[in-house]
């Protein structure tokens, strides 16, 4: 007898083995779906990750459903890697596999309440609830429980249908539902007897007393010349006709309408690559560098200064890789990022690429899951999730940005980053990863320099430009002159004048959203918090309402302080809807847009407003961290960074590296196409090392400068660090975990472990938090051997009795 081990969408410590039935034996394969039966009724579809002859000892197997796809929807190569990610990250297989698989190849059971006709239909022993639903029951047959909720007008109705369960009134089914369906159109053609153009004028004769069907037929032969296929949509459009007109043509065997399925996702531009550049010496050095490294090493660093032109070497090598008939993965790090570079890669690559991230609709994901696994997308570009897509034969993996905080994710599990798990990946391909930034990490950094990695740096601008000017104005000086204009200084106000008399573009950086970071009493110094979060609540002056940026809870502007009742309340600081504001006052003439999450929420928002800034439809764009990111706008030559110091006072080891990488990225948006940019960098503290770093564009000194303190105190590269966060609705029960665990954990950790503290913030979503953190030297058996301590001692503290309710979170490699 054959069994399969199914990996299924939950957080199951183990995977449940199944036993195959006769009929299935022969066609099931690895990577299949499968719909199976967990506990008594639920249903679900899982993956199967192995088959063999071993039953389990300490359970009798259930057999599977039933099989749900012809073909595996993922090979082996990805249950290779999702196992990698589970053992590393420390989370389950199945929780991978939801991260993973679209939502639409992700099924469970939804519950059917089936009337049992047994019953009859005498419901006079029932209840006034039981009573509507059963008389609801009796005459639709079945019904689901959203449905109850919507007969009864209550959000709890288990109590009664299970009373009706008891009663023998209902009957409960579980139903697993294929949810994704193909996209299908009706394409109109004319019939083959009317191919011959000199058989079109006896039928234009015959149709010259029926003006709009006429007009039908001379719409379809425009859109068949200049499209080649016909939608009918398009065709009653063009011909301003309706269906029953269309339905005429048909009749008289002129033409026929057939059903086709579409791509949701359709390609754009041409089949073969086209590469219309030439690359610069530097560039060609360069490249040449990359080829010989790759050679020798897996991975590759390309350190490039910003507008070196990294992206020409990237579509280069790209086109060796798509001519091998290999596939290539180009990771960004935020969605804003694809629309201008996949306009960029289409024109060279045409219908070869694709994109991917958590922007398009589940049934366009499943679709491009299945062009990936196919091998008909080549060339994928997407955010960190696109590393789980199936890839068949993947040659290259490019991580553009590659320091970017947004490769590392946060919630919910697997908490990878994409950067360490691109490079397993690469491996079970034997495939090449090329790192690429102007500000590279110093994990990254410190690996190259190690000769791990392969490094090639590219250190001169593309086309000869220079690098932009840099000036640092003090801003507590210009305060305390009175010389400010709200949080302006004058010598930025005078270059955004400048550069709007000289008809150029302006990139305004303030890293906080919304108007005003918080309000305050003057009064008594109230400020408003967030009532399940010990945050501040951000002040929104669009929507006049106060967010929480951590739970998503909005409030109402309060009129009085909640503690002394005067109605001194005022806004402090200031976020990027201020700067906006205070720009519109300062230049009324000027275009002025914004680019943050509260802006560009939209599919295409990030796409439209990019394009608009191309085509100078933008004079000023204020933005947060979405502005610093790789974008290129050869007309933008000023930069201006309002709040430096709210970069460099953040309580993080990585700080500096930090805010050296965001500003240096930001300057880098300037003169990247005419002339020298110039960037203005307003702070208080002007003798902050890293500014000095920034103005002379010294990489290499931050670099030298940080790697010694991470050193001397123990931080990454030289240490690994895994952080575990408890959580609990209850401050005295997490607090008491935390120290039971703790005291678990030392005699075996010793001094490597800190904590367990309150972290910055104690408490969000009304769960109080309690951190530890552990510093791992960079021995792998070290690693392996704390995490299984950390899981036996996990399972033992959640099986005590007032524990077993509190969360446990590891985050392994935590930024």
């Amino acid at each position: 007898m054959k069994f399969a081990d199914v990996i299924l969408p939950l957080a199951l410590p183990k995977n449940y083995t199944y036993s195959v039935p006769p009929h299935m034996e022969e066609t099931l394969k690895v990577g299949s779906r499968v719909a199976v039966q967990l506990g008594k009724q639920k249903k679900y579809a899982g993956i199967v990750k192995a088959i063999h002859e071993q039953a389990p000892a300490d359970y009798r197997t259930k057999p599977l459903l039933d099989m749900l796809d012809k073909d595996p929807v993922v090979y082996p190569t990805q249950l290779s890697f999702w196992q990698w990610l589970s053992s590393y990250y420390m989370c389950s297989e199945g929780e991978v596999l939801n991260a993973a698989l679209p939502a639409h190849l992700k099924l469970s059971s939804e519950t059917l309440l089936l009337f049992n006709d047994a019953y009859g239909d005498d419901f006079t022993a029932l209840d006034d609830d039981e009573y509507m639903v059963a008389e609801a029951l009796h005459i639709r047959k079945e019904l689901r429980i959203e449905e109850v909720q919507l007969i009864l007008d209550k959000a709890d109705v288990y109590s009664t249908i299970k009373k009706l369960i008891e009663k023998k009134v209902l009957l409960v089914y579980e139903e697993l539902k294929e949810v994704y369906k193909e996209k299908k159109e009706n394409y109109v053609q004319l019939h083959a007897q009317y191919e011959d153009e000199e058989l079109l004028a006896p039928l234009f004769n015959e149709l010259s007393r029926a003006p709009k069907q006429m007009e039908l037929l001379l719409a379809y032969l425009h859109l068949v010349k200049t499209q080649g296929s016909v939608l009918q949509s398009e065709l009653l459009k063009k011909s301003g006709a309706t269906t029953a007109q269309l339905k005429g043509l048909v009749d008289k065997n002129v033409v026929w309408i057939e059903q086709r399925v579409v791509d949701r996702v359709p390609g754009n531009g041409k089949a073969e690559v086209q590469i219309d550049f030439e690359l610069s010496p530097a560039q060609e050095k360069a490249l040449a560098e990359v080829r010989s490294s790759f050679a020798a090493r897996q991975v590759t660093l390309l350190h490039g200064v910003t507008s070196s032109g990294k992206t020409q070497l990237y579509v280069k090598l790209i086109e060796e890789y798509v001519a091998s008939g290999k596939q290539v993965l180009y990771l960004l790090p935020e969605i804003a990022l694809t629309a201008q570079i996949v306009r960029r890669l289409q024109k060279h690559f045409g219908k070869k690429i694709g994109i991917y991230h958590s922007r398009f609709n589940n049934n366009e994901r499943v679709e491009i899951w299945n062009k990936v696994k196919t091998g008909e997308l080549q060339i994928l570009l997407g955010a960190r999730s696109s590393l789980l897509l199936p890839f068949r034969d993947l040659g290259m993996i490019i991580l553009d940005e590659e320091h970017d905080t947004s490769y590392k994710q946060q919630d919910p599990a697997p908490r990878y980053h994409a950067r360490d798990a691109a490079i397993y990946y690469a491996g079970l391909f034997s495939a090449k990863v090329l790192l690429g930034s102007a500000t590279p990490s110093l994990e990254s950094y410190f690996n190259a320099q190690q000769g791990k990695y392969g490094l090639v740096e590219l250190m001169e601008r593309f086309g000869g430009l220079e690098m932009p000017e840099i000036e640092i104005v003090d801003v507590k000086k210009e305060r305390a002159e009175k010389n400010m204009q709200e949080n302006f200084t004058p010598q930025l106000n005078a270059a955004i004048s400048n550069s709007m008399a000289a008809d150029k573009q302006v990139i305004l950086f303030q890293n906080r959203r919304g108007y005003a970071p918080f309000l305050m009493c003057t009064t008594c110094g109230w400020i408003p918090n967030c009532k399940n979060c010990d945050v501040s609540l951000t002040y929104h002056r669009n929507q006049d309402k106060l967010h929480c940026h951590y739970c998503g809870t909005r409030y109402p502007y309060p009129q009085t302080c909640a503690a002394c009742g005067s109605q001194t309340l005022i806004p402090k600081s200031f976020g990027t809807e201020k700067i906006e504001d205070d720009l519109q006052q300062l230049f009324p003439k000027a275009r002025i847009a914004r680019m943050d999450m509260d802006a560009v929420r939209n599919k295409d928002s990030h796409n439209k407003m990019i394009q608009l800034l191309e085509q100078r439809g933008i004079d000023i764009l204020v933005g947060t961290q979405m502005v610093v990111k790789g974008l290129d706008f050869e007309n933008v030559n000023l930069v201006g960074i309002l709040s430096a110091d709210s970069l460099l006072s953040f309580p993080d080891f990585r700080v500096n590296e930090r805010a050296f990488q965001l500003m240096e990225q930001v300057s880098g948006r300037a003169g990247r196409k005419h002339g020298k940019g110039k960037v203005i960098i307003q702070a208080s503290n002007t003798r902050h090392p890293i500014l000095h770093y920034v103005t002379s564009h010294d990489y290499k000194a931050m670099y030298a400068a940080e790697i010694a303190e991470r050193e001397r105190f123990g931080y990454p590269p030289f240490y690994r660090l895994l952080k575990i966060t408890l959580k609990h609705k209850n401050q005295q029960t997490v607090e008491q975990a935390a120290q039971v665990l703790g005291n678990w954990l030392r005699p075996h950790i010793g001094p490597r472990l800190v904590g367990p503290a309150v972290p910055l913030v104690g408490r969000v979503r009304n769960n109080y938090l309690q951190e530890m953190l552990i510093k791992l030297p960079r021995d792998s058996k070290v690693i392996a051997n704390t995490k299984r301590l950390l899981q036996e001692h996990f399972i033992r503290l959640l099986a005590e009795k007032q524990f077993r309710s509190v969360i446990i979170v590891p985050d392994v490699d935590c930024t």
